[in-house]
């Protein structure tokens, strides 16, 4: 396989994969003063836009077929 071809597939598993596996995010809201914390800490797991993953499979696709022509 050449370059692009792998650069490709390795785009189309990523915009595959972002529809199924959430994407950890985590926030943390604290005030600190001296050596005491205040705060909330937050973890959520959020799903990408599905643009996103069209986007990714789309342009995988793209450079699939421009690796394969040359």
């Amino acid at each position: 396989m050449k370059g692009l071809t792998i650069i490709g597939v390795v785009l189309v598993v990523l915009g595959l994969l972002s529809f199924v596996f959430p994407v950890p995010h985590r926030e943390d809201h604290s005030v600190r003063i001296g050596d005491a914390r205040i705060g909330v800490r937050t973890h959520e797991n959020d799903k990408l836009p599905p643009a996103v993953g069209i986007v990714l499979v789309v342009a995988g696709l793209g450079v699939v077929v421009l690796g394969s022509r040359s």
